[in-house]
């Protein structure tokens, strides 16, 4: 399972410490920490803000070998221009998170739920005009969106389709690219995600998970995934029990 990349959407909580971050570890250490226990991460305020040089390379330089970042496209792009006249905007993302050369994993695009039908020209324009040499990930908002129509123009570009486990996403399980990329966001109506511990229990879940990607582990297919603290409320623990059943599963 050499390809299998699972991590937390976001590494910097202080309410980790103690239950995954040493308790007097500085802020500006925990990435370094994360990277010896994952091998990726989700970063999210890259949706809020185009990041520095500065910061893509010091993510590159605190983490070792094989760690890998995802990194949600800005919002002016997909929330707030939906893929009208950004092509300055993207020039510049791409510039920046190309600094982090190997280490760069897969670039999600997100969009709301005002993205709509009407909308999949735009997409289709946007994704041909996108560099080759990254991976790239879609996840939509609309429900109405989700159908042949949208997996045939991704298939095109090579470019996955997020599943998303949450509580009103719909379980749709399509493959469009060489690779999976899965986000287990949970639901915050019942887990809160700050207290540092587990909220909820997900173990049956997490098995069902393993047993629906056997096939996919067993080819050694590519594959991203990413827990939100809204899952079960402490990622680090479900980044290692998916691990630990996905394994025992591949080998059962």
């Amino acid at each position: 399972m050499s390809r299998l990349h699972v991590g937390t959407m976001g590494w910097s909580y202080d309410f980790w410490k103690g239950g995954f971050y040493p308790e007097a570890l500085p802020s500006d250490q925990l990435l370094t920490f994360y990277s010896t226990k994952f091998n990726t991460v989700e970063i999210d305020n890259t949706f809020y803000r185009i990041p520095r040089e500065k910061t893509v390379l010091e993510w590159k330089e605190k983490t070792p070998a094989g760690f890998v970042f995802s990194l949600k496209f800005p919002r002016i792009i997909t929330h707030i221009k939906m893929l009208t006249d950004c092509q300055e905007e993207t020039a510049i993302f791409l510039e920046r998170v190309q600094l982090l050369e190997e280490k760069l994993g897969v670039l999600l695009l997100q969009f709301p739920s005002l993205f709509q039908a009407k909308s999949l020209a735009l997409l289709r324009e946007y994704l041909s005009g996108l560099p080759k040499t990254f991976r790239y990930a879609v996840e939509v908002r609309n429900k109405q969106l989700i159908g042949d129509e949208l997996f045939s123009l991704l298939r095109e570009n090579n470019v996955a389709f997020v599943w998303v486990d949450g509580a009103s996403a719909p379980a749709v399980n399509e493959v469009t690219a060489g690779f999976l990329y899965i986000r287990w966001e949970g639901d915050r109506q019942r887990v809160g995600g700050t207290l540092g511990r587990v909220e909820l229990e997900r173990t049956a879940d997490l098995k069902s998970w393993a047993l629906k990607l056997k096939p996919f582990l067993i080819k050694k297919m590519g594959f991203f995934g990413y827990f939100s603290k809204y899952y079960s409320g402490f990622p680090p623990s479900d980044v290692r029990e998916f691990l630990s059943t996905a394994e025992k599963t591949v080998k059962e």
